[in-house]
């Protein structure tokens, strides 16, 4: 309990750290460039607009309604390409054919611009939760499934030998040896995804489905709306920090139970 208190408290500094510097950075962006003040909010401006005007209890309500439909849309696309990662990430490890013939379909997916395959997406699915659910993987898709065949090639030499010794399966050698070595990388590939499905939701709500954050900014702007902008780029950063570093507490918590240590 002592040590999950010790990392609960890392993570709620490194939060703030990172809160801290992407507020310093923003001021200092719109100082140096010299952003004229209609254009380019503050984190004063946007604190007014939230919770100082009078209406500010109906720019939250605006805001968390388009934040909770984009949270849904991202879980939806990261759900569907974490699990996708996993499962093809299993069959490269079972076999080395079905790599050679599935990985190029999968850098395919990755080297065309979403956004040029959004239209064929949308005449084929439509657009609801089929077309979140195929943008929002694709772009979670790769660099998961990187991550993850990484992490399941990574069994040391040593517990590769005791297992051949063992006359182990090589489903049960992946089961029992392989898996457990990959959560390392599994972690590394949600910490990686969780991002990437947030900016793959707010894509698909652009170009397709009409709602979410990813349409209200793109309507606040055809509205001049600037401060309601402001706020929803802010609102969605700040969730993504929280997401991230929520991830960073599950994986030390999960990679102590299982004997792993850490790099600090």
């Amino acid at each position: 309990m002592k040590t999950f208190s010790k990392k609960l408290g890392k993570t709620l500094v490194n939060t703030s750290i990172s809160l801290v510097v992407v507020t310093l950075l923003w001021v200092f962006s719109l100082w140096v460039f010299d952003v004229s003040p209609y254009i380019g909010k503050n984190p004063l401006d946007v604190f007014n607009f939230l919770f100082v005007k009078d209406e500010a209890a109906a720019n939250r309500d605006l805001v968390l309604t388009a934040l909770n439909q984009t949270l849904l849309d991202a879980s939806i696309g990261f759900t569907v390409g974490i699990t996708l990662a996993s499962l093809i990430a299993v069959l490269f490890a079972l076999s080395k054919g079905v790599e050679q013939a599935l990985m190029p379909i999968a850098m395919l997916l990755r080297s065309v611009p979403l956004i040029a395959m959004t239209p064929i997406i949308i005449l084929i699915s439509g657009r609801g939760n089929v077309t979140i659910a195929v943008m929002g993987a694709i772009v979670v898709l790769f660099p998961a499934l990187v991550n993850i065949v990484f992490g399941l090639r990574s069994v040391s030499p040593v517990m590769g030998d005791l297992v051949d010794v063992y006359g182990a399966s090589k489903l049960k050698a992946l089961r029992t040896v392989a898996i457990p070595s990959s959560l390392p990388a599994f972690f590394a590939a949600i910490k990686i995804s969780v991002p990437g499905a947030i900016t793959g939701a707010l894509l698909v709500e652009w170009l397709a489905t009409g709602s979410g954050i990813g349409y209200a900014i793109v309507s606040a702007i055809g509205r001049a709306k600037t401060s309601e902008v402001w706020a929803y780029v802010v609102v969605i950063t700040v969730v993504s920090i929280l997401l991230y570093n929520l991830v960073s507490l599950l994986e030390d918590y999960v990679l102590d139970k299982f004997g792993f240590a850490k790099a600090k």
